[in-house]
């Protein structure tokens, strides 16, 4: 929420480097797009990223959601089934069939998500985000994620948790499930949520491991 594909750009630099096709994405009406906020929901950041598999001919995707990206690499994988092969969702929501955002997240985090600029129509940056962050589409936290199938066709699926939160994580309960379920990968990494700027070579370290294996 309210950052764009820069802030992966360290991994990016250092994945390219390791010889992989990397496509760090800023989502609709978010960071340098925030001029196209208007209208902006769930179903449009899903779109975002199935146009960008269909553009750039990519299969054997491996999608990497962050915190409210969750949701949208599991509704990318559904449409785009065939281009689509692991899933690593970074300190992030795990959805099924009908579940928001703000439906999976603690109260403190909805409190957030609904303090909003003065249009109403989006959720404010917090003070310590990125100075680059901007205004988030609220519509996009509470719109109801549409599943048509199941996901069997992902072959790896990766929980990184963020075990360095300084107040209690809202995703604790759903490393804790997943850590016990066969059909997962967790990790456990010693950062605070922005994973990607807190632990980059632990994180490098879990991509790489998915990427290559098979």
């Amino acid at each position: 929420m309210c950052h764009g594909g820069w802030c992966f750009e360290q991994l990016t630099e250092q994945l390219r480097t390791r010889g992989h096709r990397v496509f760090p994405l800023t989502l609709t009406g978010v960071g340098e797009r925030v001029h196209l906020r208007h209208g902006v929901n769930l179903d449009t950041h899903i779109q975002d990223v199935t146009a960008a598999l269909a553009a750039e001919h990519i299969t054997d995707a491996v999608l990497v959601g962050h915190s409210y990206g969750g949701m949208v690499i599991t509704g990318a994988a559904d449409r785009a089934a065939t281009r689509v092969s692991a899933l690593v969702y970074l300190d992030a929501v795990v959805p099924g069939h009908g579940d928001s955002c703000f439906t999976l997240v603690s109260e403190e985090e909805r409190r957030w998500y609904l303090d909003v600029v003065d249009t109403g129509d989006a959720v404010r940056p917090l003070p310590f985000f990125d100075p680059r962050a901007t205004a988030h589409p609220l519509a996009s936290v509470l719109q109801p994620l549409t599943l048509t199938g199941d996901l069997g066709h992902i072959r790896r699926r990766d929980y990184v948790y963020a075990a360095g939160w300084e107040t209690p994580s809202p995703f604790t309960a759903t490393y804790q499930r997943l850590r016990d379920d066969a059909g997962w990968t967790t990790h456990a990494l010693d950062g605070g949520h922005n994973l990607m700027r807190d632990a980059p070579e632990d994180l490098l370290r879990i991509l790489l491991d998915v990427a290559e294996s098979h």
